[in-house]
C-alpha cells in the first residue's frame, strides 16, 4: 500500500478529508521521528511498540575490496508487533 492509498483509506473510514488525514499522518511521522531521535518508547496497546535505539560505531568489511570500513554510530527506530496483532 502506498501513502496515497493509506490516506484515501483513512479518509473513507474516519469521514475526514484527505487534507486532514495528511496533516495527521505527517504529525504521526514527526512524533515517530522524535521517538527514534530521543531513544524514547511509544506503545500502542494492541498494535505494538516503537522504540528508539542506537547502533554503536564499528568496523565492517567491504566485499568488493576486502578492506575494512569505519561505520559511524546510527540511531534507529525499531518496531515490535503486539501479540494481539498476529494474523
Amino acid at each position: 500500500m502506498k501513502k496515497s492509498e493509506l490516506i484515501t483509506a483513512l479518509a473513507e473510514r474516519t469521514g475526514q478529508t484527505k487534507v486532514e488525514v495528511t496533516k495527521t499522518l505527517g504529525a504521526l511521522t514527526d512524533i515517530l521521528t522524535e521517538v527514534g531521535t530521543n531513544q524514547d518508547t511509544l506503545t500502542l496497546t494492541g498494535f505494538g511498540t516503537f522504540k528508539g535505539k542506537t547502533r554503536p560505531a564499528g568496523t565492517a568489511r567491504n566485499p568488493a575490496t576486502g578492506g575494512t570500513v569505519e561505520v559511524p554510530e546510527k540511531k534507529l527506530l525499531t518496531f515490535k508487533a503486539s501479540s494481539a496483532l498476529a494474523l
